[in-house]
């Protein structure tokens, strides 16, 4: 542990394993007191973790952590919150059916005669949003609020904290305007002049170069890299999370792909958020038999918001998907698994399987109408028939299928998720993080599996987090920022640098977009 006086916190060699997965992995952190210390790296790098462990929210598997040279184990938020430390989520915690006051005070309220003392509780509110030059009424319903409103009133009640000492910023501009940034950013360096530290995390890199003092770059759960911002350059900060690389199956089917057969076409696709603004923007791609498209981007860019519009869980989207040469008119999950998709959802556990049945029912699930008998039985030898071939067709390594479906590896009960999809013999399947909580060598069976499909003239859609395995899957992949189409690469223009620039340096070009679309 250092004695330097300017590290206000010191994490100490901190693991955090979850079930099939160590999403950190040793790591040991520095805060600088006063200082704006950011925290850069790719989906599911660790950053976010490691501050939840800090805020409380989390605990470590192992590891410690000193505040001022003093040993502390945060059991909860108000256990770090006693200690002057605050955090702002990247989606907001806020209720939007009370006022802003109200939503200000929320667990910290101010009393009078033993009642709540409402004339204070707006005195105050009206003090802090004209310190962020936010002049709204503090009887305003936040639901009434657009959604960069209601961001500055996350970010106001965590100003008034009386004794904050570290103010984490998970992703505080994402939905702000440039002159409300100019704002935040003048406040930060307000706090950070007396004393607070503040740890940044965002994917706007040009933002970071401009308010940050020191970059911490977080790879696969450890940290990698450290450096003064005045040191760096962006080429620096994208060769450092890129890194060496692993070493993953590709399939580079060497194919002119405009000239097969286009069996997807979305256009426009659109999709509003909840509060105002764009979860998706005038989206287009088009899909063509037998290709792996990959979709790559940050979270929060749209990509899994895309899915859930083509599989009919987003009704209030706009823009028109096209399936070999017509327009489908989406109305349901069960109608588009029979107009020829099958999804396979990012969280297997929750949204891919059911946990009190059986593997062989698991998979069985998404045709369980062609097994059934003219009375509404099940034809158990028929429903047999169709799960042992699948089980043999995707590899799945079990002695009985008709153990509990949590018998199974993470990665084979992904190959039952897989199966339950291909059962229904789609034309097009949806696989949205499909290496998701698995190891390298079931990772590598996945792989073959969607190269597999794809010989066989099924089209895949493919989201996922992690650079090597999207430009090891995709024949060719767009690129998404804000919600915002920003690029598209084939060929030998499928590199890291590519695609983290677009995704990455692609925040501004894509609000420059949504402003003007």
């Amino acid at each position: 542990m250092s004695d330097n006086d300017e590290i206000y916190l010191h994490a100490e060699k901190i693991d955090k394993i979850y079930p099939g997965t160590k999403a950190l992995d040793q790591v040991s952190f520095d805060i600088k007191r006063g200082k704006v210390n950011v925290l850069i790296g790719e989906n599911g790098a660790g950053k976010s973790t490691l501050m939840r462990i800090i805020a409380g929210i989390e605990k470590q598997s192992a590891g410690k952590l000193y505040l001022q040279g003093r040993e502390v184990s945060f059991n909860s938020t108000m256990d770090a919150r006693a200690e002057g430390i605050a955090i702002i989520h990247q989606e907001l915690c806020l209720f939007p059916n009370l006022t802003v006051f109200q939503n200000l005070f929320m667990a910290s309220e101010r009393t009078k005669g033993g009642i709540l003392d409402d004339a204070e509780h707006r005195k105050l509110a009206k003090q802090v949003l004209a310190r962020l030059k936010y002049p709204i009424d503090p009887d305003t319903r936040v639901g009434d609020l657009r959604v960069g409103q209601q961001q500055m009133i996350e970010i106001a009640r965590n100003l008034l904290i009386p004794n904050l000492k570290i103010l984490i910023m998970d992703e505080p501009t994402s939905s702000l305007s440039e002159q409300e940034v100019d704002v935040l950013f003048n406040i930060m360096r307000e706090l950070t002049a007396s004393g607070i530290s503040i740890v940044y995390i965002s994917h706007r890199l040009e933002e970071l170069m401009r308010i940050g003092d020191f970059v911490t770059i977080f790879r696969d759960g450890k940290l990698v890299a450290e450096a003064a911002v005045k040191d760096i350059d962006v080429p620096w900060i994208v060769k450092q999370m890129v890194g060496e690389g692993k070493s993953y199956p590709t399939r580079k089917a060497m194919v002119d792909w405009n000239t097969r057969e286009k069996v997807l076409e979305v256009k426009d696709l659109t999709l509003p958020k909840s509060g105002g603004g764009l979860l998706l923007n005038k989206v287009s791609f088009e899909l063509h038999k037998g290709e792996i498209l990959g979709i790559y981007g940050l979270l929060g860019a749209g990509r899994t918001e895309i899915f859930e519009c083509i599989m009919g869980m987003r009704p209030e989207h706009t823009g028109q998907v096209i399936k070999n040469g017509q327009p489908l008119k989406i109305e349901s999950v069960a109608g588009q698994i029979a107009s020829g998709f099958a999804w396979l959802p990012e969280d297997r556990q929750r949204d891919g399987l059911v946990q009190a049945m059986d593997i062989d029912k698991n998979i069985a699930l998404s045709e369980i109408g062609h097994f059934m008998t003219p009375l509404g039985l099940i034809n158990d030898r028929k429903e047999s028939a169709a799960t042992d071939e699948m089980i043999k067709d995707v590899h799945i390594k079990v002695a009985d299928k008709h153990l509990p479906i949590l018998s199974l590896s993470g990665g084979n009960q992904q190959k039952v998720v897989f199966a339950k999809g291909a059962l229904t013999q789609p034309e097009i399947m949806l696989l949205d993080e499909p290496s998701r909580g698995i190891d390298i060598g079931a990772k590598t069976e996945i792989f073959h599996l969607i190269y597999q499909y794809a010989e066989r003239g099924v089209s895949l859609l493919v989201v996922s987090s992690e650079l090597e395995e999207i430009i090891a899957i995709a024949d060719r992949i767009i690129v998404l920022s804000n919600g915002v189409k920003t690029a598209e690469f084939t060929g030998d223009d499928i590199t890291q640098d590519n695609l983290v620039k677009a995704s990455y340096i692609g925040h501004q070009q894509a609000d420059e977009n949504a402003q003007t679309a």
